[in-house]
């Protein structure tokens, strides 16, 4: 795969040099997404599209490319890098084997109770310029983060804070999930999604880390495991919107504006549009009373984030730049009162 990209940058590089004298008018931009044509994540960041050619009068237009269009989702930084596409929207975790830091920024387990939280560390609370310090080394800059928003947690028995984790045997992704979850006191493990409704209806497991409300609604989770925790307490994907860097510091000051606005606006409509699905789902489970749907209160939520961070260090411990997300990211919760 690295040789076809090399070639593939041999045919980028001629683009390139024709596109540079095009940056001081017209531009065409194009992004690969980790999402298929379809997804409801896809479709929106269309939208996001729409609002950068509308900001920048026309100027600049992106060209959206859904997942493995040009290349596998793991290998976009890579081929930014290269000028092979000109930038990504992406799980920023999916680059974890070049550095752990991409993890530990990319979802810190436990950190965020809700998509504004996120959101502002990463605009007013030193994120975007940890982010950076992260991705120009390889090339890429940050522009901005969205993310689909706070996955719901799924539990067949009812959970009212941290000490009722203790001993409950549920489904864990391997990694840092189930390592949040074991510090606990809970029993994870790994189970392929395919089997989390059976093995909550045969009592296997007891809860599960899976997906958003709507989506774990939608798939009847809810028949075998009626009390979910929402909004949830532990999972949360940042998902960045980069571009190659020298590309981004040939764009004048006022484009470079427009992009950044059309990200953080792009990033609100996302998780409006997504959180009133979640809220629909919400507000039928509650009117069917069958279901009954926890909220964790600030005290509990800010518990299971300290015992995260705890398993936090141990990433942090990996490499320089994991230390340096780790840093930054405590210091935030911790002057934020996010953190015990």
């Amino acid at each position: 795969m690295k040789t076809m990209i090399k070639t593939l940058a041999i045919t980028a590089l001629t683009s390139t040099v024709l596109s540079t004298a095009a940056l001081a008018g017209d531009i065409t931009l194009k992004f690969q997404s980790s999402d298929p044509a379809g997804n409801p994540n896809f479709i929106l960041q269309q939208g996001w599209a729409d609002l950068v050619s509308e900001k920048t009068g026309g100027s600049v237009t992106i060209e959206l490319l859904p997942v493995k269009s040009i290349v596998a989702h793991t290998e976009t930084q890579d081929a930014i890098a290269a000028g092979i596409i000109d930038g990504h929207v992406t799980d920023v975790s999916y680059f974890a084997g070049k550095d752990p830091a991409f993890r530990l920024i990319g979802n810190p387990v436990g950190a965020w109770s809700a998509p504004q939280e996120m959101f502002d560390f990463i605009n007013e609370g030193g994120g975007r310029e940890l982010m950076n310090d992260l991705m120009n080394p390889y090339g890429l800059q940050f522009i901005g983060a969205t993310t689909p928003g706070l996955e719901a947690f799924v539990s067949a028995v009812p959970l009212n804070g941290v000490d009722d984790l203790k001993g409950l045997k549920m489904r864990a992704p391997e990694g840092l999930v189930q390592q949040v979850f074991a510090a606990a006191g809970a029993a994870p493990v790994n189970l392929p999604g395919s089997e989390v409704f059976t093995s909550l209806d045969k009592k296997v497991i007891q809860a599960a880390d899976y997906s958003v409300f709507s989506t774990n609604a939608a798939q009847g989770l809810h028949d075998v495991a009626p009390y979910p925790v929402y909004p949830g307490f532990h999972s949360m994907p940042l998902v960045e919107i980069s571009m190659n860097k020298n590309k981004w510091d040939s764009l004048d000051a006022d484009t470079q504006n427009a992009l950044t606005e059309a990200v953080q606006e792009f990033a609100l409509t996302q998780v409006s549009v997504l959180a009133e699905k979640d809220l629909e789902g919400v507000a039928a489970a509650r009117a069917g009373g069958k279901v009954t749907v926890i909220d964790w209160s600030a005290e509990e939520r800010a518990k299971f984030r300290t015992i995260a961070a705890s398993q936090w260090e141990g990433v942090a411990s990996r490499s320089p730049n994991a230390q340096k997300v780790y840093d930054v990211l405590t210091t935030y919760l911790k002057e934020n009162g996010l953190i015990n």
